[in-house]
């Protein structure tokens, strides 16, 4: 049995099923890791999910940013924008099926030494009490609440974590940090805007995985989000998001032996995306 941790697919089709083959994926025994984002932006999101859906306990997904936003879209409280390729999955018949199974997916996956997570965790965090706080935004997501839970989900405030923080404002800064984030602060203050290369950190902010004194630093974190980084694979990381759906191409991890695979998704790129 091997596991691959794959990265952000977001309804480029073609090129995940073109990467499961370069491995030689067999569905009875190897396992696939996908680090969020399954939907959005890319051409066959609805084929997607499906896909994910149907291997059932064979694959694991944490939710990404733009998973967020397609729930938040069918339930009524999150504006649609023009590159979103979401049309197909809010009108199928077998939407409500396909929705109730992603709002029951992970923010965080840990297994062993690794942690999965689709964006970052703040520095003050420890895998321990990250998986504490992924379980309270599973389990408001989970509940017959939800549709309010992602009513109060949108916005940027507050902008760091603290351990006094109570109802709609703890839990966006949980699901910030872990499906957002790009840049912090030592002391876990989040930097919302800016999305290029690690160079660009605004003035006392730092990527997330390079700050001093990162808590989760016993564990490799697998991870993606992040295009403009790109591909980075070292000990204590792995970045997966190597730009698919912007014509790059989409990476696998086999985390057994850290070797690389990658196909090309020229072919997936949308136009204005």
């Amino acid at each position: 049995m091997a596991t691959y941790a794959i990265g952000d697919v977001q309804g480029c089709l073609d090129p995940l099923r073109r990467l499961l083959d370069a491995f030689g994926f067999d569905r009875a025994r190897d396992r696939l890791w996908f680090v969020g984002d399954l939907v959005n932006r890319g051409p066959d999101s609805l084929a997607t999910l499906r896909l994910v859906k149907d291997l059932g306990d064979g694959a694991v997904t944490v939710l990404g940013n733009h998973d967020f936003h397609l729930l938040a879209v069918a339930a009524g409280h999150g504006k649609k924008h023009r590159s979103d390729t979401l049309d197909e999955v809010l009108a199928a018949p077998d939407r409500e099926e396909l929705l109730a199974w992603l709002r029951h997916q992970p923010m965080l996956h840990v297994q062993g030494e690794w942690a999965m997570v689709h964006a970052g965790l703040l520095p003050q965090w420890n895998i321990a009490q990250a998986q504490i706080l992924a379980r309270e935004v599973e389990a408001a997501l989970r509940g017959a609440n939800w549709r309010e839970f992602l009513a109060k989900l949108y916005g940027d405030t507050p902008d760091s974590w603290s351990e006094g923080l109570r109802g709609a404002d703890r839990l966006r800064v949980i699901v910030n940090a872990m499906a957002r984030m790009r840049f912090c602060t030592v002391e876990g203050a989040i930097e919302f805007h800016t999305k290029g290369e690690t160079a660009k950190a605004p003035p006392g902010f730092f990527p997330w995985f390079d700050t001093p004194g990162r808590a989760s630093r016993d564990h490799t974190v697998i991870c993606g989000h992040w295009s403009t980084l790109g591909l980075k694979l070292r000990p204590d990381l792995l970045a997966l998001d190597s730009g698919c759906v912007w014509g790059g191409s989409l990476s696998a991890v086999r985390l057994e032996d850290r070797k690389l695979f990658q196909t090309p998704c020229a072919q997936c790129q949308v136009p204005g995306a």
